[in-house]
């Protein structure tokens, strides 16, 4: 085993060398005249044919090689392997920009982010591993006996799971639109191909590898740009430890942005529109003809004064798409009012915690954040495509140090996520709010295509003010060296590190989707005689179903990826977290305890998201189906009321049920006590 491990630290050490020079490479390049074009096409094509040569490599056709990567996976390389499936592309991406937007509220997600890795550490890795079978449907099989609990399991999988790599995938598809220049939707099944390639070549081995490799990547993308901001800002590239002074210039330049006339003036306007939505929606089904002659009125007036073919065609298409009944113009005008009640609300400061003008405000997030750190910390400790990791090490012991090492890996880039988000914010504050729209940088326009940046001039006086500028979350880490001005091969860099990312997590998560249905449903329930070959031959035709359906629901952008994902963790948490704790620790847990006790958990949450966040779903004919949430609780923490129904019903179930069988409880004994030598 020592031997094996001398020759990876070889490898990956002779890999890291290799991109480096290559980074050198293309700086010297740019330098020397290279398009920005071709240095993105240069880093998406290098990276893909990196892991593209690994997965070629690693390619198996052993059964204990494709799910489990043979059990000898070393610690240290597994806690890596780990970071780099756990650091999605809602943790590289999502995370500075959410942050950048939330501020202190943003924090929330990388305290329940790293505090579910202790959960996974005292609770799940090392009794799992004990158990040493290949997926989380085999323990809750093998814990409650027969199929029922498996199948239960295999959907809650494939459901937290699909909706989880659905975001990374959009992410995929963000980054190649725009640093390859292709068409979001074309982007999208573009980047799916470099996620199959290692997934669907080698399965868990190859995976695993792989993940290494793009960890080195995404780590050094993510603190190489924001460690030369520090230097140029503060003459320290330590970004970690000087962000707090650029906090405090921060608040110094939002005290004087909140206050100008101008920035008054735009928010009273936003608020006025947001107003006028208000009446519209009282004044339906009389509202919705009167608004399309207005709009007509509206484009005559502007081709009788020769306007700007512009205007007239976003009035144009204003028209076109104005709803075509009052239900849809009802759902329609009530998020198009909350939209410019956003943004004509008083601002707050970034270092402000739980804001709200009123104390019920300020209640309100303070419980928003503490069940969103909850519903994290254990969907963290729930996913399953995270705890699957653990069954690749050699012994017990390894599978609690793996957790060490994860961790230490993944804080690596949550330590610097609040810095990203300051530094970003004072470079826009600082250079960008008060300069006129005609003179605003390049990559305004450039994010603008993608729908990711929108400015709008409210009050026409051509100075962007703050209120002005609409951006989505996911473009700040990827924006920042353009928005810093720094070199455009850091901008490529920054784009591979959010590749790697992305095509990380989602080899894990879809190899987790077609584990569960070949082995826990095909092989454990169908076909138990079916031979290894056939057995892989279905996974593998699985695992390219489900990615093709996930880049197809990807790529009408559904929502940003941190919503998603945190959609993703309230799933996972809702329908594994009970069974698996008192699976482990309550031998008198029963399968009719835990069978109801899961889907308890998963139809509460999935109740509460789907109203709470939406008030219609046209493809499935719904419209009007939306609530006001309970006690304030956002859908990011639906999970906060399944968790607490799983517990509920899983023990009055069980206490009210037979106890299992002796050989059960046996079996829950084995698991508590591992020796970790095994």
């Amino acid at each position: 085993m020592a031997d094996y491990i001398v020759s990876l630290r070889r490898y990956y050490g002779y890999y890291t060398a290799v991109f480096f020079l290559a980074i050198l490479a293309l700086a010297v390049l740019e330098r020397h005249g290279m398009p920005a074009r071709w240095i993105g096409y240069s880093f998406l094509l290098l990276t893909l044919v990196l892991y593209a040569t690994i997965g070629v490599l690693s390619r198996t056709a052993s059964v204990s090689e494709y799910y489990v990567a043979g059990r000898r996976v070393p610690a240290v390389f597994n806690g890596m392997a780990t970071g780099a499936d756990w650091m999605s592309s809602a943790s590289f991406m999502g995370l500075a920009g959410t942050l950048y937007l939330a501020g202190y509220q943003g924090l929330a997600y990388v305290m329940g982010w790293t505090g579910g890795y202790v959960l996974v550490a005292l609770l799940l890795a090392p009794y799992l591993r004990r158990f040493g079978q290949f997926t989380i449907p085999d323990f809750l099989a093998a814990r409650y006996g027969g199929n029922a609990a498996r199948l239960v399991g295999v959907f809650a999988t494939v459901l937290a799971s699909f909706v989880y790599v659905v975001a990374q995938i959009y992410g995929v598809g963000l980054i190649t639109s725009r640093f390859v220049g292709l068409q979001f939707e074309v982007g999208v099944f573009v980047g799916l191909a470099g996620i199959l390639v290692c997934s669907f070549l080698g399965g868990m081995r190859a995976v695993t590898w792989t993940q290494v490799a793009q960890y080195i990547i995404l780590i050094v993308a993510y603190l190489v740009p924001v460690t030369i901001l520090s230097y140029q800002v503060t003459g320290i590239p330590v970004p970690q430890v000087t962000y707090g002074q650029v906090l405090q210039k921060v608040t110094q330049l939002e005290d004087a942005i909140f206050l100008d006339e101008g920035e008054i003036d735009v928010r009273r306007i936003f608020r006025e529109r947001a107003d006028a939505h208000y009446q519209r929606i009282l004044m339906l089904p009389d509202s919705l003809p009167e608004e399309d002659r207005r709009l007509a009125e509206r484009i005559e007036t502007l081709k009788k004064n020769n306007a700007q073919m512009r205007d007239v065609a976003a009035l144009e298409r204003q028209r076109q798409n104005l709803p075509k009944s009052s239900d849809e113009a009802r759902s329609h005008w009530e998020e198009q009012m909350r939209q410019e009640a956003r943004r004509g609300a008083e601002p707050e400061h970034h270092a402000t915690a739980f804001p709200g003008e009123k104390q019920g405000f300020n209640n309100t997030a303070r419980l928003n954040f503490l069940t969103l750190v909850f519903c994290l910390m254990v969907g963290t400790a729930a996913l399953p495509h995270v705890l699957m990791r653990y069954y690749t090490t050699p012994t017990v012991s390894d599978a609690r140090n793996s957790v060490f090492w994860s961790l230490f890996f993944i804080l690596v880039l949550y330590l610097t996520a609040p810095a990203y988000a300051v530094f970003a914010k004072y470079e826009i504050y600082a250079n960008l709010i008060g300069t006129k729209i005609a003179d605003l940088p390049s990559w305004v326009t450039a994010w603008g295509k993608i729908g990711l940046v929108s400015i709008e001039d409210v009050n026409g006086d051509g100075i962007l003010q703050l209120a002005e500028l609409a951006l989505n979350p996911d473009v700040i880490l990827l924006a920042t060296p353009e928005i810093a001005g720094l070199p455009y091969v850091i901008s490529g860099l920054v784009a591979a590190g959010a590749l790697a990312a992305a095509l990380s997590t989602a080899d894990g998560l879809l190899l987790t989707i077609a584990s569960a249905l070949s082995h826990d449903v095909y092989y454990k329930i169908f076909r138990p005689q079916a031979t290894t070959q056939w057995r892989l031959v279905v996974s593998k035709a699985l695992l390219l179903v489900v990615a093709v359906l996930a880049a197809t629901v990807a790529s009408q952008q559904p929502a940003t990826i941190l919503f998603m994902v945190a959609w993703a963790f309230s799933l996972a948490g809702a329908a594994f977290f009970p069974a698996l704790i008192l699976g482990v620790f309550w031998k008198r847990a029963n399968p009719v305890g835990a069978l109801c006790g899961m889907l308890v958990g998963l139809l509460v949450t999935l109740y509460y998201m789907v109203r709470v966040e939406f008030d219609r779903i046209p493809w499935l004919g719904w419209h009007g189906i939306g609530m006001e949430p309970w006690f304030g609780v956002e859908s990011t923490s639906a999970g906060i009321w399944g968790v607490a129904a799983g517990f509920l019903t899983i023990i009055v179930v069980s206490l009210c049920t037979r106890p299992p069988s002796q050989e059960t409880q046996d079996f829950v004994e084995s698991v508590r006590y591992p020796d970790l030598g095994q």
